[in-house]
């Protein structure tokens, strides 16, 4: 696909940490994410976490659960704008049987709750996850049928989730870290170092 390459020839690496919205955790173009919807997320994982045995799992907690909750919210927020840029579209029939698969795939239904607390997934989460996969399942269709080796389709696609997040001006709060654009994850700094607990409700 052109317009794949294209784009990551258009679109310029800028580096912005700083946070424009004092109550928001980050900020995406024109998206932003709350720190009340971060903390929500969060605290449904360690809800979820509280129904099933962990024991053997290596699960982050504090302030690490905190940042990778929100890069999640944030790199699945990336590929749906790419998707937007791309214009592919994604049908409920097409979610709806790459969550089927995954969940045969992963021990059925009676295994979800714990793969998903293994995985650090929110159980309101998982949906966006799966939108995720099948956005970059057809980029790496894209790239392969305009003659991307496979052996370097997940670095193009890295590529492009850092091309677009440059464009977009991805910005993180300070409490939370600073977004590095090379890697596509929230660093702690000190002023990030406050662990995140359930909020009560």
């Amino acid at each position: 696909m052109k317009k794949i390459v294209a784009l990551l020839g258009a679109l310029s690496l800028i580096v912005l940490t700083g946070c424009g919205q004092i109550d928001s955790a980050a900020t995406i173009g024109k998206i932003t994410i709350s720190q009340a919807s971060a903390q929500a997320t969060v605290d449904e994982v360690l809800a979820d976490r509280a129904k099933v045995d962990t024991t053997g799992m290596q699960i982050q907690t504090g302030a690490a659960l905190n940042r990778s909750q929100l890069r999640f919210t944030i790199i699945t927020t990336i590929f749906d704008e790419i998707a937007k840029e791309l214009k592919i579209t994604i049908s409920s029939t097409e979610i709806a049987k790459a969550k089927s698969d995954l969940i045969t795939q992963s021990g059925g239904e009676a295994a979800l709750a714990k793969n998903l607390v293994s995985a650090e997934i929110a159980t309101s989460s998982f949906d966006r996850y799966i939108r995720a996969i099948v956005i970059s399942n057809k980029l790496q269709a894209a790239l392969s049928a305009s003659g991307v080796a496979d052996t370097d389709i997940s670095a193009r696609i890295t590529q492009l989730i850092s091309a677009k997040a440059a464009q977009l001006k991805v910005t993180v709060n300070p409490r939370y870290g600073t977004w590095d654009q090379a890697n596509g994850e929230i660093v702690a700094t000190d002023s990030a170092g406050s662990a995140v607990v359930p909020s009560n409700k």
